[in-house]
């Protein structure tokens, strides 16, 4: 990705003048993040390239849909004066209640019909109907642009969007070093439950997460998922106890034998075994 910390200056230049081929939406991403690059040469030009963006780029970028609430507020603050950008931006849905106040202050108004695509949700949302089976490429461009994105987020930013993400956003902000915001996502109301047990099988850095995996009632109602908890070693051990006395003949007698796990938790599972060949 052009707009990786260890990109060479060189390759960054490329981009910023242009020739390197990019969507409208990339383009104003990728110049808006090096508009905060810590070479200075980066920088200056990132910056004049971005306030030189056409109408017809800019036009094109503000009517995606995934373009991320940052770049709008960029692009807002920075091409305000030409009417028809700015509404389009002010009626984005991603569009963010402190963009929409500067822009009513440089008196544009948002308007349910300026944008030319709608942005309907779909009757079926994929994420939420399923069990998560929409795998995350994180190869893509797409995933790649959101995650150099959230290097350059601040905290407040990034819990935001983690309460409301898409499952890229919540698979990048989970890992977060900073634990308000990890454990934000772990409370969006869109999380999946097979999210839920790809995070109960992981080393999650944030106690917190596996706690209140632990006590959500529906989450715990799925046989993975208390396996999941019970072999992952930063469970909190009263849970993974309780859990451990849900679990199958065959799954207690792997755990039984298992080096990986708790030494308290292996012994309890030979216990378990023991009082059920008596009974």
């Amino acid at each position: 990705m052009f707009i990786s910390g260890d990109t060479p200056v060189s390759e960054k230049l490329k981009v910023v003048a242009g020739e390197v081929e990019l969507s409208p939406a990339d383009s104003a991403t990728v110049l808006f993040v090096l508009a905060h690059d810590h070479d200075d040469a980066v920088l200056q030009n990132a910056r004049r390239r971005f306030a030189e963006l056409s109408d017809d780029i800019l036009r094109e970028a503000v009517t995606t849909s995934s373009i991320h609430p940052r770049i709008l507020d960029g692009i807002a603050r920075v091409h305000w004066r030409k009417a028809d950008i700015a509404k389009l931006i002010a009626s984005h849905p991603h569009c963010s209640d402190e963009t929409r106040s500067f822009l009513a202050g440089c008196g544009i108004e948002s308007s349910p019909k300026a944008h030319p695509h709608g942005y309907d949700e779909p009757e079926v949302d994929d994420e939420l109907a399923g069990e998560g089976e929409i795998e995350v490429n994180e190869e893509s461009e797409e995933f790649r642009g959101k995650y150099q994105l959230a290097q350059v987020m601040s905290v407040p930013d990034k819990i935001k969007i983690a309460q409301t993400g898409d499952k890229e956003w919540r698979m990048i902000l989970i890992r977060d070093s900073n634990k308000l915001v990890s454990g934000t996502v772990i409370k969006n109301p869109r999380i999946t439950e097979q999210e839920v047990l790809t995070i109960s099988k992981s080393a999650v850095q944030n106690d917190e997460i596996l706690r209140v995996i632990c006590a959500n009632k529906e989450w715990i109602k799925n046989y993975q998922i208390r396996k999941a908890l019970v072999e992952n070693n930063k469970t909190p051990l009263p849970a993974a106890l309780r859990f451990l006395a849900t679990l199958t003949d065959k799954d207690l007698g792997h755990l039984a034998k298992s080096k990986n796990i708790s030494s308290i938790i292996s012994t309890q599972a030979r216990k378990l075994l023991l009082s059920k060949k008596k009974d």
